[in-house]
């Protein structure tokens, strides 16, 4: 029987999904031996850390993510990074193959004049801060006015903008942060405006979300009934499924009869951002009518970017464009990359496992003899280390810690507080 060592680096959706590819092609004659090797105290990636918390359903793959840790082959190494605290050198030297599982969290810029302004940030760094990451646990977000602007037509432009214009006590029985809670809570916005460059038959949105919306019980929800006609009649009868679901949904809402709450959130298609202007802070974005010379611009104190992700880069690991240098998951001998990493944020949670089972096959078909390079655990020291057990005591206290509250969980935000739940 041959039992080979796998490294998982990132224990988010993908890195789990390889996991699960891994044990499911055992055999009798064939083993593996798999450890996940994380950067945070935390596992779970965008299930944790970027999954809205008004949608806990999305959240329940978290329940496959623990069968396949606890699965008898598996070790969590959390706390870990690569680069820092082990080399991809040294992974290659103990493991007969390594999975690079990082995902995409850096945000992508406009490259616009004004995007530097303070009230200008990404999603990249909103929706970590709501969602309790620790890398942002001091993040500072002014909300102190009236208006914001979205950029973006995908799921998470919408997320970030339903966060904005809930009205904030419908978070309480969430796992939102509870710093965030607490500044929504103080929030003066009162209207935010999702703004899509191109027309509502282009827009990344998913079907399910958008019918969600009229449901909101304390938000107006605004979309013009003119702009999605339009876009019907520009696509005509040769509709894809998904786009037809999409502009099914958005009529709805254009048709909705209309509601009086103190908050709205409302869409703009086919404007194109150009400049952000202010004195000292953004006070106005510039916007230009996709297609025509004619602008026009929306006076705001915050503007929050949700044009998509690009993978941070890791020591010794080609990127190109915000991914991994690959081919079908191949990066180099003995190397692959699976998810977001692998191919750019595209698709939903979902959509990483096939990804991943594809590459596990390759990786399979290309495993050569046994190496015995050593053990991960006898270099990193053992004070430092998140263990699957570890994680299990920062799980159960933050679920006990949410019961009496009515939540799923009060996460704890900083990695002090994880480690010392941890029992570390």
């Amino acid at each position: 029987m041959q039992n080979y060592k796998v490294a998982i680096v990132g224990a988010g959706p993908a890195g789990y999904f390889a996991a699960q590819a891994l044990q499911n092609l055992q055999t009798d004659d064939l083993q593996f031996s798999i450890d996940m090797i994380e950067r945070l105290p935390t596992p779970w990636g965008l299930v944790r850390s970027g999954v809205a918390p008004d949608h806990p359903k999305i959240k329940t793959v978290a329940k496959v993510f623990e069968k396949i840790a606890t699965a008898g082959n598996f070790r969590l190494f959390g706390n870990v990074e690569l680069g820092t605290d082990v080399s991809i050198e040294q992974l290659n030297e103990m493991y007969d193959a390594v999975v690079i599982a990082t995902g995409s969290a850096v945000g992508k810029k406009l490259g616009i004049p004004g995007e530097d302004l303070p009230g200008s940030i990404s999603a990249a760094h909103f929706v970590p801060w709501y969602n309790a990451h620790p890398d942002f646990a001091d993040f500072k977000i002014d909300l102190n006015c009236t208006t914001a602007v979205v950029i973006g037509a995908g799921n998470v432009a919408m997320d970030v903008a339903r966060m904005l214009a809930l009205e904030p006590s419908e978070l309480d029985p969430t796992d939102t942060a509870d710093h965030a809670i607490a500044a929504l809570k103080e929030s003066s916005i009162r209207e935010v405006v999702i703004s899509a460059r191109r027309g509502p038959e282009h827009a990344a949105f998913t079907s399910p979300e958008l019918r969600e919306l009229p449901k909101l019980e304390h938000t107006n929800v605004l979309m013009a009934k003119s702009d999605i006609e339009a876009a019907i009649s520009r696509v005509g009868d040769e509709i894809e499924k998904d786009t037809k679901s999409n502009l099914d949904a958005m009529l709805l809402i254009s048709e909705k009869e209309a509601t009086n709450h103190d908050r709205t959130m409302k869409f703009q298609f086919l404007a194109t951002p150009v400049e952000f202007k202010g004195a000292g802070k953004v006070e106005e974005v510039i916007f230009q009518k996709t297609g025509s010379d004619e602008t026009f611009s929306i006076k705001c104190g915050l503007v929050i970017t949700a044009i998509g992700y690009e993978a941070a880069s890791i020591p010794g690991i080609p990127y190109e464009r915000g991914k991994v240098v690959n081919n079908e998951g191949r990066v180099s001998e003995n190397l692959y990359v699976v998810g977001w990493a692998k191919r750019g944020p595209s698709g939903v949670i979902g959509t990483n496992k096939s990804d991943a089972a594809d590459v596990m096959k390759l990786l399979v078909e290309d495993l050569k003899g046994v190496k015995n390079g050593g053990d991960i655990a006898d270099i990193l020291p053992a004070s430092k280390v998140i263990s699957q057990s570890h994680w299990e005591a920062i799980n159960a206290a933050e679920v006990a810690a949410g019961e009496p509250l009515g939540k799923p969980r009060v996460k704890a935000v900083t990695r002090e507080e994880l480690l010392s739940l941890g029992g570390i």
